[in-house]
């Protein structure tokens, strides 16, 4: 099966907001200056002070685009606070409990360094619809026409870092609230911290709880974000683990802006947010907490956590790859969980709006503590299918059904399988490449079709 993009062809926004490469159009400081401008005088169009925070991550250039983006405001007459380093999360509960009118995060999460991003927020601290990133898109083209023209300053001075401390600490006292001490006190903990947003937030948040947490990766230089730790490794954190012999009870890995969790069970074995969300599913439901009995996932969600989810007497419904969409569904449906194998994981049962992998952390943590048995045994019935993903870089983004030899790849694919499996051919939102993925009873046969799409794809449009 293929995935559609938008309705609206967005030229500068992907599934999760603006991302490229630090310096390089969009993110050059003259377009990024006219994203603040447009943001500002948008807002100002609907308030006579708005007020945004901004918050980032650790990147070498988060800083000098935190400063483009202020000078833009500023222009435009909106005022900002900086939260400093902090994670997305961290920006999203701020944004909606200490009446800012938007919020707006500078981090690429798991990319490379070298790249970046910005993500927006509205007041409610949710990821603003694609409708609005269309008509937000407009008003930026129409800014960097109309500051071609004048003489660019690029002296505006910000105190962007390190922010101020209150906010900060007023997200982890959040977060400290979301869960009972008494519970997750003493549990023994492993943590990555990607060199990313969760070192500003992990240690003093699991010291106050009383998680007796080692915390690794947690010296960033700027470059070092994500470079072979973090959510794109969990497997790090699972052999540590591992190799400690019993001296954690699991180990957690946040990417680089903290907004997905991965595990590690105290075997070694890596808990995804398939897992997440199963465990999570039935704790919720037993304590009345699922509402609709409902978990909704993606796409790319294993069949075996549908065919888990079915017999603890748990539908599982599907949205489009991206949180923002699991979000639009839930708030459709009214379910209470949801999120991503990769590690988003929604809960709606509080007044959370976004990915959170710190309070994803907390949550397990909790889980685990309160069931009194260990993370691989909550896991039991959990039987993955077979499941490959393959990413392939291509030079243009050319509709899967306008290449006929990749379209007759998928169907070949799709006929053999046969119901016993799923096609997945979609673009990344965030990075120029195509993800394949099948899974099957049959492994021979999901490798085979896999390496079979992937090749029709390189073929055509591959770089």
């Amino acid at each position: 099966m293929s995935q559609s993009t938008s309705a609206h062809k967005r030229e500068l926004f992907g599934t999760d907001g603006i991302r490229g490469a630090a310096g390089e159009y969009p993110l050059d400081r003259d377009t990024i200056i006219a994203i603040g401008r447009a943001l500002g005088t948008r807002l100002g169009r609907e308030t006579s002070k708005p007020r945004i925070v901004l918050g980032q991550d650790t990147r070498e250039s988060s800083a000098w685009i935190a400063e483009a983006l202020a000078e833009g405001l500023a222009g435009s007459g909106a005022a900002f606070a900086s939260a400093g380093v902090i994670t997305t999360p961290g920006v999203a509960f701020l944004v909606r409990t200490h009446g800012f009118h938007a919020g707006i995060v500078i981090s690429a999460s798991h990319n490379p360094w070298r790249d970046n991003g910005i993500k927006l927020f509205g007041p409610d601290g949710m990821k603003l619809a694609d409708a609005i990133e269309h008509e937000i898109e407009q008003d930026i083209f129409a800014h960097i026409e109309e500051l071609a023209g004048s003489t660019p300053k690029h002296n505006f001075s910000a105190d962007i870092l390190p922010g101020d401390a209150k906010l900060r600490e007023d997200y982890i006292r959040w977060l400290v609230a979301s869960v009972d001490t008494r519970h997750i006190s003493g549990l023994r903990l492993l943590a990555d911290c990607a060199n990313g947003a969760a070192t500003s937030i992990a240690g003093p948040l699991f010291q106050t709880l009383g998680v007796e947490a080692e915390l690794i990766n947690v010296e960033p230089d700027g470059k070092n974000i994500n470079d072979n730790c973090g959510a794109l490794y969990p497997q790090h954190v699972g052999d540590l683990v591992r190799k400690a012999g019993g001296k954690f009870d699991l180990g957690v890995t946040f990417d680089g802006d903290a907004d997905r969790a991965l595990f590690s069970d105290a075997n070694g074995n890596v808990v995804n947010g398939d897992a997440v969300m199963l465990i999570a599913g039935r704790d919720m439901l037993a304590r009345g907490l699922l509402r609709t009995d409902t978990v909704v996932a993606t796409t790319m969600s294993n069949m075996g956590l549908e065919k888990a989810l079915r017999v603890a007497g748990i539908k599982m419904l599907r949205a489009n790859v991206g949180d923002k969409y699991v979000l639009e569904e839930m708030k459709k449906t009214g379910a209470t969980l949801g999120g991503e194998q990769s590690g988003h994981i929604l809960f709606m049962d509080g007044d959370s709006t976004t990915g959170d992998g710190l309070l994803t952390a907390l949550r397990v943590l909790d889980l685990v503590a309160r069931s009194g048995r260990p993370l691989h045994e909550l896991l039991t019935g959990f039987h993955l299918f077979p499941q490959i993903t393959k990413n392939v870089h291509v030079r243009e983004k050319t509709p899967l059904a306008e290449m006929p030899t990749v379209m007759a790849a998928i169907r070949a694919a799709e006929t053999e399988l046969d119901g016993n499996g799923r096609v997945l051919v979609r673009y990344s939102g965030t990075e120029r490449l195509v993800r394949v993925m099948i899974e099957a009873d049959s492994e021979t046969l999901m490798r085979l079709h896999a390496e079979a799409i992937a090749n029709a794809i390189q073929a055509a449009i591959g770089v």
